[in-house]
């Protein structure tokens, strides 16, 4: 037998590093190591965006992918691990941006400020949240759907009304506090021929609560509320003859939802400066975070780290990319007319629909079953 103690110090930080990111990741490993291969790409990828990638747009899609991942995760927390389909997920993204937007722009541009914001928006979501979970998760399916819909419209319309205070339909722009201004320098000389400004503390700021939020909600979906949460999932009634409160786990796992949602609309706006109805409130993001759900596969959490980032860089690209092939084509018949970027949301919702019909279970699903056969 070998003791311990002849092992080597290799093996004992090996399995130290390793205890440490299944602490991290909650025991819920990717289980596949296509899948373990993407996702390190895509959380590396982000993290390097700067110092790979010159220009703004390039950081600026990184940082959106961020605010989505924890959008499209807080999201899944309630369809793919709860069952619950709501349509006022908007509403709280909507009340984020709109709490750091107010104060900065009324109280001034101070990190006390942003505070305030925050913690007046996250209260407001949870009173919210609360009020629809008692008030509506008694009723079934369709009409709890309806009733989110009509509070999420009535929330839009209000925040487009109430120009006083929101801005209407021009939003509020606002200054950051100084150590996220472009002007800003954290050091006088570049790294790795970066300047490490205000914009980047900004961009990495996002990029680690973003980090800090998902792995929270890893956590929770992991722990045995999380399992509460999936049982009442696949069988409320029998959840509830097994002793659970099911409107009170619903309703707890939409104020977690809420929540998260609320954070990532602050992340937004803070990023972007500015917040109004069509950045944050507009139902065409409903759609948007669904779709990013179904892709990366409802009830995975990793799914919306995939479905997030692809969904991005779509919008983001896929309309360059065919302006470059339709000039590629000119000459040749209908192919340049048929690529041609004005299409583009054709292409972008044809590419969905393939993925959706080749995937099922969505990309993670898929992956998952791939490593287990």
């Amino acid at each position: 037998m070998t003791s311990t103690s002849a092992l080597p110090a290799s093996f004992d930080s090996t399995h130290e590093s390793r205890g440490l990111l299944a602490r991290a990741l909650s025991s819920d490993t990717p289980r596949s190591r296509v899948l373990s291969l993407i996702l390190l790409v895509i959380v590396l990828g982000i993290a390097a965006t700067p110092f790979l990638f010159s220009g703004s747009q390039p950081l600026s899609t990184a940082a959106k992918i961020c605010v989505f991942i924890v959008l499209v995760a807080s999201y899944d927390l309630l369809l793919g691990y709860t069952g619950i389909v709501s349509f006022a997920h908007t509403m709280f993204f909507g009340i984020g941006g709109y709490g750091i937007a107010i104060a900065l722009e009324r109280l001034g541009p101070t990190w006390g400020s942003a505070a305030i914001g925050i913690v007046s928006a996250l209260a407001l979501s949870a009173v919210l949240a609360i009020a629809i979970g008692l008030l509506s998760l008694r009723v079934r399916a369709i009409f709890f759907s309806m009733i989110t819909l009509a509070v999420a419209s009535a929330m839009a319309v209000l925040a487009s009304q109430m120009s006083a205070i929101t801005g209407g339909e021009d939003g509020l722009s606002f200054q950051l506090p100084a150590e996220l201004r472009p002007a800003f320098r954290l050091l006088s000389e570049p790294v790795l021929g970066v300047s490490l400004n205000g914009r980047l503390v900004a961009f990495y700021l996002i990029f680690f609560v973003a980090l800090a939020v998902f792995l929270v909600l890893l956590r929770i979906v992991n722990s045995p509320f999380g399992r509460v949460l999936q049982a009442i999932r696949e069988n409320e009634f029998r959840a509830e003859a097994l002793g659970y409160r099911v409107v009170a786990y619903r309703t707890a796992a939409s104020v977690i939802s809420a929540l998260a949602a609320t954070i990532a609309g602050a992340l937004m706006a803070l990023w972007l400066r500015y917040n109004g109805p069509d950045t944050t409130l507009s139902f065409s993001i409903m759609i948007d975070i669904l779709l990013m759900v179904v892709i990366g596969g409802m009830g995975t959490m990793y799914g919306a780290i995939i479905g997030a980032t692809l969904f991005v860089l779509a919008q983001s690209y896929l309309q360059v990319l065919m302006g470059a092939g339709s000039a590629a084509l000119a000459g040749i018949p209908i192919l340049p007319n048929l690529i041609h970027p004005d299409r583009w949301l054709l292409w972008l919702g044809a590419l969905f629909i393939v993925s959706v019909y080749a995937f099922p279970g969505g990309i993670v699903g898929h992956l998952r079953r791939g490593s287990s056969s």
